[in-house]
């Protein structure tokens, strides 16, 4: 990044797409992509800490990805293992706290176990969160939210009139992040162009950047990139400048 002075934006979500096709390019099982995929959340993770992001969400897995072949999911679910195993000194050392966001109940009961470590090691850091999305689906995030709301009414503890936006956005998974659960900027690479059912409720006034690079490939001199383009957008929220 230039010497140029940028705003960099408190909550950076990402889509990281592309890990298949990259093992597919090299003639290379897909579970390659996603071994050489956990390197580069390494790489992110750091520079973004370094920029002084506060809140960086990954998108690691989806509720839909459980359609995925068996194998492949096997594999996904062995990931945080083999990351947190080489990666948690260096959280921690950086000062880095763990967290996620999603229904960990589907989840095998050793990488259940291997997060909840991860955050219990990291509870202690205040320097940025990295914030895994796993098992997790926007629009069911906004079902839990309204099933929650319903108890609440239920119970008499809550009247209907008192439903805002602030009473839903607070009983999302992401209402634990307050003022900064909305990402300012999500970024998604490898060409696509959609949000994939992530962070539905919160991304209705977040910035987007698509690059065609492959999440492996992904450096961070990319995320850079991603940043720089942020700061030349007008973000006024629906409303008008002076």
């Amino acid at each position: 990044m230039s010497n140029q002075k940028f705003e960099i934006p408190a909550h950076v979500a990402i889509i990281m797409d592309g890990n298949g096709r990259w093992a597919k390019k090299r003639f290379m099982p897909r579970v390659a992509g996603h071994k050489r995929g956990v390197e580069t959340i390494k790489t992110i993770t750091i520079r973004a800490n370094e920029l002084g992001v506060k809140l960086l969400t990954v998108y690691a897995f989806s509720t839909e990805n459980w359609g995925r072949p068996e194998e492949e999911v096997s594999f996904l679910m062995k990931l945080p293992s083999h990351f947190f195993k080489s990666f948690l000194p260096q959280l921690v050392e950086n000062n880095i706290k763990v967290d996620f966001i999603g229904d960990a109940r589907a989840l095998p009961q050793e990488t259940q176990n291997i997060l909840n470590s991860a955050i219990e090691q990291t509870a202690h850091c205040t320097g940025m969160t990295l914030n895994f999305a796993l098992n997790y689906g926007g629009q069911q995030d906004i079902v839990d939210a309204v099933k929650l709301i319903a108890t609440s009414v239920q119970a008499g503890e809550l009247q209907p009139e008192e439903i805002d936006l602030a009473k839903i956005q607070a009983s999302l998974s992401t209402g634990k992040y307050l003022e900064i659960a909305n990402p300012d900027l999500i970024i998604r690479t490898s060409g696509e162009l959609r949000l994939s059912n992530f962070l539905t409720w919160e991304s209705a006034y977040s910035e987007f950047y698509f690059t065609d690079v492959l999440w492996p490939d992904f450096g961070a001199k990319d995320f850079d990139l991603a940043i720089e383009d942020y700061n030349h957008r007008n973000r006024r929220f629906g409303k008008i400048e002076d």
